[in-house]
């Protein structure tokens, strides 16, 4: 396992730039597009499990933050308000969850509704300290990939379980195991909402949730939510250093700040819980941790570029294969510079999937030769439309 710094430099995936600024990476065009493949696999598998994907600003009034309770609990990790006039300051959001009680709070709601499951992949700003920054793992402009379930009481545990679940979907889709499951309760200080009842009881929510699941996990206090205790997902670098990646939140506090609420069946407004669940993590962390663990080769679903073609002379061009693959929606270059043993090199040293070699025979045929990274994959001389065929196959997203 390397350091995703170095590989992400030379593989020219993302770029730091001293006028922008620490922690505030530039994702490069191979980067931009590895990210997009998950960002549209995490938003299909959150559809096809019932949530509603919403767009939601990455700041608002600084009496937002005062109401959650970020502005009190949270604010040496928060950018400082922006005066736009005596009477008004912004904030660059340290969060989503704020927004996200807005869209609920948006009209009225009915117990029919829920759980209502609201998602996004959204930004948010952390002021974190020069010194604890480093690539792509600990920045300052987070996108998250955040969900929020609102929900009766007695549909906590059962949404909690499922969270869990589509972790273990996504973490296995994506190529990688977690090394531990944590359970992060509160601590001591002053830095958590001073609630004993509360925290005991979505501490309670939170232990159930987990035996049902078999899950294995470990107790720290110390490292909850200023709100409530979490389940977080640990991941181990190159280095051994841990991190959290994703987490699931049972959150009482947050819908009573805002008064949130719904009408039960009998008629009653009730207080709904908020269900804090993010499935990936950021996608600046996530991303760090995949190339890690892949050295920089990633899955062929969300490699940068899955197929490089590479004529072995000008004549024998495959503009027909390179059109039949855009088509398809694959990802696809076609190479001309340098000798063919140096193109296929180059592809080589940029963990490209599959090559295509299209010479005299495989140009009078109408056929191309897969030459493919990993072992098992599709291979051989195939006529164009059963190549796009294997490699559309190979290269979907699961």
């Amino acid at each position: 396992m390397q350091d995703h710094r170095k590989l992400g430099r030379d593989l020219e995936l993302f770029h730091s730039d001293p006028l922008v600024g620490a922690g505030l990476p530039l994702w490069l065009p191979a980067g931009a597009a590895a990210r997009r493949a998950v960002e549209d696999y995490i938003h299909a598998l959150e559809r096809r499990n019932g949530y509603q994907h919403v767009y939601s600003p990455p700041l608002a009034k600084q009496q937002m933050y005062v109401r959650s309770g970020h502005l009190p609990h949270f604010a040496d990790d928060m950018f400082p308000p922006m005066a736009l006039s005596e009477h008004d300051a912004f904030v660059l959001r340290p969060s989503l969850c704020p927004h996200h009680a807005a869209v609920f709070a948006a009209r009225g709601r009915s117990y029919r509704e829920l759980p209502l499951r609201i998602g996004e992949i959204g930004g948010q700003y952390r002021a974190e300290r020069s010194g604890v920054l480093g690539g792509l793992s600990r920045v300052r402009a987070i996108s998250l990939n955040d969900g929020h379930v609102f929900c009766a009481e007695d549909q906590v545990r059962a949404e909690v379980v499922e969270s869990l679940r589509l972790m273990r979907v996504a973490h296995a889709a994506l190529g990688f195991r977690p090394a531990s499951l944590r359970l992060s309760l509160r601590g001591d200080g002053g830095k958590y909402v001073d609630d004993p009842a509360m925290w005991d009881r979505a501490s309670a929510v939170l232990r159930d949730a987990l035996d049902e699941a078999g899950a294995s996990y470990v107790e720290a206090a110390g490292e909850a939510a200023f709100y409530g205790p979490k389940i977080d997902v640990q991941l181990l670098d190159h280095a051994g250093r841990e991190s959290t990646l994703a987490t699931v939140q049972v959150d009482y506090f947050q819908p009573a700040r805002f008064d949130l609420s719904y009408v039960d069946a009998d008629g009653q407004r009730r207080r709904p819980v908020m269900v804090h669940r993010s499935v990936a993590g950021s996608m600046e962390r996530l991303f760090a941790h995949l190339i890690e663990v892949h050295d920089g080769a990633f899955p062929a679903w969300y490699a940068p570029l899955q197929v490089a073609v590479l004529p072995v002379a000008d004549a024998f061009a495959g503009g027909a294969f390179v059109r039949a693959c855009r088509a398809a929606d694959l990802r696809v270059e076609e190479w001309h510079e340098g000798s063919l043993g140096a193109r296929i090199r180059q592809a080589v040293a940029r963990k490209v999937p599959y090559v295509a070699v299209v010479g005299e025979r495989e140009a009078a045929a109408g056929a191309v030769s897969l030459r493919p990274r990993d072992p098992g994959a599709a291979s051989g001389v195939l006529p164009v439309a059963a190549a796009v065929a294997a490699l559309a196959e190979d290269c979907s997203a699961p």
